[in-house]
């Protein structure tokens, strides 16, 4: 069965700074520990990733998978889902949700959903999606409020 979780963070920059570093998937590596690499293997028409393989090592848990990507128009929404099992992952879906506020900041919301291949105890289960979670919030925020950020 899949587990699926939803955390919200503000993030100190407008909608489409957050989504510039969201979509720039190959400097993931750069920025979330866990990602070893983010490699660009399908493309649409107007340059987004349609599908991209990555490889992480979150210690508990090391994959190889390949997401395939679909964006709202204005980036509001960017989800995904596993194009086929991989050896930990059985599914994974996915999505960011950003709100622009009044203040210039943006409340990015992000759900995943993932049913596991394999049988993970609860301990290391949930170290893992703290891993996940921390990496898709609390490092994007530190890396798009970076002054060094590219805008």
């Amino acid at each position: 069965m899949a587990d699926s979780s939803t955390q919200s963070i503000i993030i100190g920059a407008p909608p489409d700074r957050v989504a510039a570093v969201i979509c720039d998937f190959p400097r993931y590596p750069e920025w979330a520990e866990a990602i070893q690499r983010a490699e660009v293997v399908e493309e649409y028409e107007d340059g987004y990733a349609s599908q991209v393989r990555f490889t992480i090592d979150a210690g508990v848990m090391a994959d190889e998978y390949v997401l395939a990507y679909e964006y709202a128009e204005d980036l509001s929404r960017i989800e995904w889902h596993l194009v086929a099992p991989s050896k930990m992952q059985k599914s994974q879906r996915g999505s960011y949700d950003l709100v622009d506020n009044p203040d210039g900041t943006t409340t990015v919301t992000y759900t995943l959903e993932v049913e596991l291949s394999v049988a993970m105890l609860g301990m290391f289960r949930r170290k893992a999606e703290k891993m996940i979670m921390d990496a898709a919030l609390k490092q994007l925020k530190r890396r798009v409020e970076a002054p060094d950020a590219a805008h």
